[in-house]
């Protein structure tokens, strides 16, 4: 059994320790937000929030999610008004496919709570993957959403 909070919600799963938390996520709770993009840590579509943290949740296991709070995108947003970053996100029209959104903005909460006031040298730090190369408005939208007082 896997017990951990997901969005706020305790979840308790009977599914074996060993699966990644991103199968556990989109197959058994069935939030699928959450992006497969390599499976090997490296694209970062996968990306969620573990206590506040950016993690790739295709390399961790729901054993070591347990007892931790997870978010998801479907998670973000309060009282039904979109966060800060995804706000930006819309604001300077960062995606084009799509698919590695949600890692992305995730990994952008997660910088923006370490740095509320990030560099273009720390924005970079930002590993996640965007096929459509919109990486320019990706920093613009970063930067938005730090001077709105993330």
């Amino acid at each position: 059994m896997a017990r951990f909070t997901v969005n706020g919600k305790v979840v308790t799963l009977d599914i074996e320790p060993e699966m990644p938390l991103l199968w556990a996520l989109r197959n058994e709770i069935g939030l699928t937000g959450t992006k497969y993009g390599c499976g090997i840590a490296q694209c970062g579509a996968c990306t969620v929030l573990v206590d506040g943290k950016a993690v790739r949740s295709c390399v961790l296991p729901v054993s070591g999610a347990e007892g931790k709070a997870i978010t998801t995108i479907e998670g973000l947003a309060t009282e039904g008004r979109p966060h800060p970053v995804q706000e930006a996100w819309v604001a300077e029209d960062v995606p084009q496919c799509g698919y590695c959104q949600s890692g992305q903005i995730l990994s952008a909460v997660a910088l923006l709570k370490q740095k509320p006031q990030p560099t273009d040298a720390e924005i970079n730090t930002i590993t996640n993957i965007c096929r459509c190369g919109t990486y320019v408005r990706v920093r613009r939208a970063i930067h938005r959403a730090a001077a709105s007082k993330v």
